[in-house]
């Protein structure tokens, strides 16, 4: 039977399917809508399945908060082109908008929440059908605190939500602290929030590299005394570089490695242990300051942190929690 523009339309409608799938699919059914939208449904599976192995490393991250509840939804797609499209970021609203109007909080439970007769994994599938590209949810983010607030990036690249610990939080002073999540990528509310793995890490590589520098002086001290220029002997690529140009001998070279590797082994078995808790103590303070987010330098006004600025607009006002989904790297 003939297939009328109108079906084509209605069916455009349903699935948001191309001119002539609609019509190809409406042909094999002769007609009956239901069926060809079921057609479009499993060539959209098809399509996912035929491009599980490609990357979808573009796609849209939008956030949302309502009350005491926020999350963030990244939907990746193969292509800017498509991640940009209208219906793809649509989608991806439409998705967020179920996930914080049923307070989902995980993954698995928002792809099998339904809406209408699909669950979101359904449509996800649909998307892949309809762009021809590979289509999923690659993040799924949620908080809930007293207050909430969420920041989406220009762009749709780069999303956060916050927590606050207090009720009614001004929406200005929320949003700036979302942007500072956005801008800053803290690795914690505070240091006490810091795994004790990730401080202890911090705090060994302080004492290393502090180590490696007490030593490094004292290297270069010594070879200045013997009246040799240190930058001409800093590395063995430099040392042969430099007797090649005539402006180091060979002797002048091999000096330099004797006292260097005299100067090293005495001041690496006495480098004295307080000083080096010290400074690798200093170091450690120095990652929290840029990595907590209590502690970070408010951007907005460098004269303070974050803590301090929050406790300017309310008492004891605090951040508890935050997320952060970049598509992109740091």
């Amino acid at each position: 039977m003939a297939v009328t523009m109108a079906e084509i339309t209605k069916l455009r409608h349903l699935t948001s399917a191309g001119l002539m799938d609609c019509k190809k699919a409406l042909a094999e059914t002769n007609g009956d809508i239901e069926a060809a939208v079921e057609i479009l449904r499993k060539k959209g599976q098809a399509v996912a399945a035929k491009r599980e192995d490609r990357q979808a490393a573009e796609g849209c991250v939008l956030s949302k908060n309502e009350g005491d509840f926020a999350a963030v939804v990244a939907l990746n797609c193969e292509t800017d082109f498509v991640a940009k499209n209208a219906g793809f970021v649509a989608l991806t609203q439409k998705i967020l908008d179920a996930a914080v109007a049923n307070r989902v909080k995980s993954l698995d439970d928002l792809k099998a929440l339904k809406l209408g007769d699909l669950t979101i994994a359904d449509l996800v599938v649909e998307e892949s059908g309809k762009t021809g590209e590979k289509t999923e949810i690659s993040a799924y983010e949620w908080l809930e605190a007293p207050s909430t607030t969420s920041y989406n990036h220009l762009g749709n690249k780069l999303a956060t939500i916050v927590g606050f610990n207090l009720e009614g939080v001004n929406v200005q002073v929320g949003r700036d602290i979302a942007m500072q999540v956005a801008s800053m990528n803290p690795v914690a509310i505070d240091r006490d929030s810091v795994p004790q793995s990730v401080k202890d890490s911090e705090y060994n590589v302080a004492v290393e590299k502090t180590k490696e520098e007490q030593v490094a002086k004292a290297v270069e001290a010594a070879i200045k005394k013997a009246g040799i220029n240190p930058n001409l002997v800093d590395s063995e690529a430099h040392i042969e570089s430099n007797i090649a140009k005539g402006w180091l001998t060979a002797e002048e070279a091999d000096k330099a490695r004797a006292i260097a590797k005299t100067t090293a082994e005495a001041k690496a078995a006495n480098l004295p242990a307080a000083m080096i808790e010290n400074i690798a103590n200093g170091r450690l303070n120095k990652f929290f300051k840029e990595s907590c987010l209590m502690e970070q330098e408010f951007i907005k006004d460098g004269k303070m942190t974050v803590g301090q600025y929050l406790e300017s607009n309310s008492k004891g006002l605090v951040a508890v929690a935050f997320k952060r989904v970049n598509l992109n790297e740091d």
